[in-house]
């Protein structure tokens, strides 16, 4: 008789942002619950790097995973916190969710039938270069002008503002953003006729996701 195998494959450790916005929060949650669903073979887990608990150092120890971060590019929580936290266990990482085409094409679709013939792309702000150059690949995708919700230059308000004054009748702002919290929230005060949604509420997200997971488990050594 053949020995029952005891290899399961690695834990899937999302590792979101963290946010103190209650809906914010389950739509993390959420998105989580349903990859989980997907891939019922899968032990599905979530940690995060600022905010809220556990924090990935903490939620990693002890654990064969591979960490799929839950955000749109590789900043400093990916290149020092996640890359930290896997350096220190037996881990690997994926890259973070964007910037992918499939975000680009899920913002396109929330601005699909607006009617607006000006875009913002409205994302959250960072001193990073590596951040900001990623954001302004997207922005081209979409042939969109790139405004932040947080920092001192180039606010949404200001570039909805702008645009209204080069004559644009209807302002779409393209949300660069994985889940609502205080930065979405400041969207709906920028002054444009549509803002869309959240990414995670797209089931295509789900796909980046389990994409991301499956891809580095298909390049780790066997046996890992």
């Amino acid at each position: 008789m053949t020995a029952p195998t005891t290899d399961r494959p690695p834990v899937l450790l999302a590792v979101a942002h963290g946010t103190r916005s209650a809906a914010g929060q389950a739509q993390i949650r959420d998105l989580v619950d349903r990859i989980a669903c997907r891939r019922p073979d899968l032990d599905v887990r979530l940690a995060y790097v600022d905010v809220q608990q556990p924090r990935v150092g903490e939620a990693i120890q002890g654990l064969r995973a591979v960490v799929v971060p839950l955000l749109l590019s590789a900043g400093y929580h990916v290149r020092v916190d996640i890359a930290e936290a896997v350096a220190a266990n037996d881990a690997v990482a994926t890259a973070p969710l964007g910037p992918d085409p499939l975000l680009v094409r899920s913002l396109e679709r929330g601005i699909a039938g607006s009617a607006a013939d000006a875009v913002v792309l409205a994302a959250a702000g960072s001193s990073d270069p590596a951040w900001r150059a990623d954001i302004a690949g997207v922005a081209a995708r979409l042939g969109a002008q790139v405004a932040y919700a947080s920092g001192a230059e180039q606010r949404v308000a200001d570039v909805v503002a702008r645009l209204r004054e080069q004559g644009a009748r209807r302002v779409a702002v393209a949300a660069y953003l994985l889940a609502e919290g205080l930065f979405y929230r400041s969207l709906h005060r920028a002054g444009a006729d549509v803002v869309t949604p959240p990414l995670c509420a797209d089931p295509a997200v789900e796909d980046l996701v389990l994409r991301r997971y499956e891809d580095v488990c298909a390049m780790q050594p066997a046996g890992r």
